[in-house]
């Protein structure tokens, strides 16, 4: 061959070579160039995209660093890294820089539960809402929609580009500890519009929307972090009530659901959880209801999922193969752990398994581009300097004060207006600054009795042993009820001379035992000052509430 010919030949190799040298920024339509990236990956590329770690401590460790140098997909904010919002948005930054610099320049999805309400992983000012029972409560979309619009915005501005929310799970337990005001209430039809509309909101201000626990947590008390929960109900309990709101969801094409560590036995007679079941996930969720958004599962390191696999290495293959696409784990595993190492090697033997994995990357690198070449995107690089502009939302401060007013129930109607004239001498009780301080506006003269919040059995004891010695002096007591302790606490005025009026701004169902009081007012909320202020303005008569407590 003459020189000439060499070098034209090695010129047709090199122009080969850059025509196929793609990465996740080149300019190629989306499925295409998720297509070509993820048939060029290496098997641990691939594996890499499935994976979703979460850290300990305040900053990142190296240890996640070389994970994502390794090609990892996915990271998750928990709330223990997160008392420093600044600090977040500087480790965020930190982390997709090394992402980006990676052989095909592929972005983390950075994810948090902020599902407002009880749940918020990301502290600092972000914004304490009513919650998604407040919403129930309510029952309007548009509370929904600028709910979760409001929440995105603030941790957006973070980074942060995936929330695991909305908890579309019903309350179907009443006992349950580990749903309760997380859910937007018992009814399939109303949980699924509202999900629909909290979604759409999220999705609008920038973020991807999570649907959560596919198929439904509302029917158990047990929480799958220490064992896994067995929903004893027939396919068609379950096709009328837990399914009905992923209907909704899947109709409006909502760009993830995460599967929860729960077994239907009577529907998946293997026992397996749902977050581990071919059945569930592929056979009904793909091609029954025909979903074709991404699949999350829930933590791998609750016993809800290991406890049933046998180990975690088996459950990450099991969670693979059923058809999830992104595999959570709360702890970043070490390089070489078993649920890497295993995994990877059975990629080298097992066709099956492998097109699993190769599957679910594709579809993680499909949403990411879909995702970040958006013109909506969350930013790669937060500024640290510029997180107070957003955060807390400035519009969301006034939005969360009205929609908590909208959703503020009187379960039981007494002496409402409450004025000075008709409450006599006013005792508050009660824990949070918030609620003396918003009372002591409408009753400037009122007592105060304080106790801790979260109190234990002895402080109990001693409040009870004590109150004798204050309460005697007042006509009225208001007393803030936001769990079993307080309700024993104000169980001591019955049969007592006192007005009481009880203010129950958490679960409704602390309100039970307590109807021999003169008025009860619900907020569904969790420490939540707009709910306490909405609650003590609807007692003073400056509004008429119109919330419908959202179970029967």
């Amino acid at each position: 061959m003459s020189f000439k010919k060499k070098v034209l030949s090695v010129f047709v190799v090199l122009i080969s070579i850059s025509a196929f040298a793609v990465d996740f920024w080149s300019d190629i339509p989306n499925e295409r160039l998720a297509r070509q990236i993820s048939d060029e990956m290496t098997d641990a590329e691939l594996l890499s995209q499935t994976f979703m770690f979460g850290w300990a401590g305040a900053e990142p460790p190296e240890l996640l660093y070389q994970w994502v140098e390794r090609g990892l997909g996915s990271v998750k904010v928990f709330g223990w890294n997160t008392d420093d919002i600044h600090l977040v948005a500087k480790s965020i930054t930190s982390l997709q820089k090394r992402s980006v610099a990676g052989r095909f320049k592929i972005p983390l999805f950075v994810a948090t539960d902020q599902e407002g309400g009880w749940i918020r992983h990301v502290k600092g000012d972000t914004s304490i809402t009513p919650g998604n029972m407040a919403i129930g409560a309510a029952g309007y979309p548009a509370d929904s929609w600028y709910t979760a619009y409001y929440i995105s915005e603030e941790i957006k501005a973070l980074g942060i580009n995936m929330n695991f929310a909305p908890t579309v799970d019903l309350f179907t337990d009443h006992d349950s500890t580990i749903i309760g005001t997380r859910s937007f209430g018992e009814d399939p039809d109303k949980a699924g519009i509202l999900g629909a509309a909290f979604a759409a909101g999220s999705s609008a201000a920038g973020v991807i929307p999570t649907a959560k626990h596919f198929p439904g947590h509302g029917d158990t008390s047990l929480d799958s972090h220490g064992k896994l929960p067995v929903i004893n109900v027939s396919f068609e309990t379950f096709k009328n009530r837990e399914l009905v709101p992923y209907l909704y969801l899947v109709k409006e094409k909502v760009s993830a659901i995460m599967s929860g560590h729960l077994s239907f036995p009577q529907i998946e007679t293997s026992g397996a959880p749902a977050s581990l079941s071919k059945y569930f996930l592929t056979d009904l969720l793909r091609n029954q209801l025909g979903y074709e958004g991404l699949i999350i599962t829930d933590d791998m390191m609750m016993v809800g999922a290991t406890a049933y696999a046998g180990s975690l290495s088996e459950a990450f293959k099991m969670a693979l193969q059923a058809g999830n696409d992104i595999i959570l784990s709360s702890t970043t595993a070490r390089l070489n752990e078993a649920l890497w190492t295993k995994n990877l090697e059975l990629m080298t033997t097992d066709r099956e398994f492998r097109n699993c994995v190769k599957d679910a990357a594709y579809r993680v690198i499909k949403s990411k581009l879909d995702y970040f070449k958006s013109e909506n995107a969350a930013p790669l690089y937060p500024n640290p300097n510029e997180v107070d502009n957003y955060i807390p939302s400035k519009k969301g401060q006034s939005f969360f004060l009205e929609q908590a007013c909208r959703s503020v129930t009187v379960e039981k109607q007494g002496t409402m207006p409450l004025t000075k004239e008709n409450a006599g001498r006013v005792l508050l009780m009660g824990s949070l600054n918030s609620f003396f301080q918003y009372a002591k506006q409408r009753y400037p003269d009122a007592g105060e009795f304080r106790y801790t919040y979260d109190i234990g059995p002895n402080e109990t004891q001693w409040v009870l042993d004590n109150i004798h010695s204050v309460a005697g002096n007042y006509d009225t007591v208001i007393i803030c009820v936001d769990n079993a302790r307080h309700v024993k606490i104000a169980e001591y005025f019955k049969n007592k001379k006192q007005k009481v009026i009880v203010l129950n701004n958490y679960s409704p169902i602390l309100a039970e035992d307590l109807y021999w009081v003169d008025t009860i007012l619900m907020g569904y909320s969790w420490r939540c000052d707009y709910s306490l202020q909405a609650m003590i303005s609807a007692l003073a008569g400056e509004y008429t509430p119109a919330g419908i407590k959202p179970y029967h």
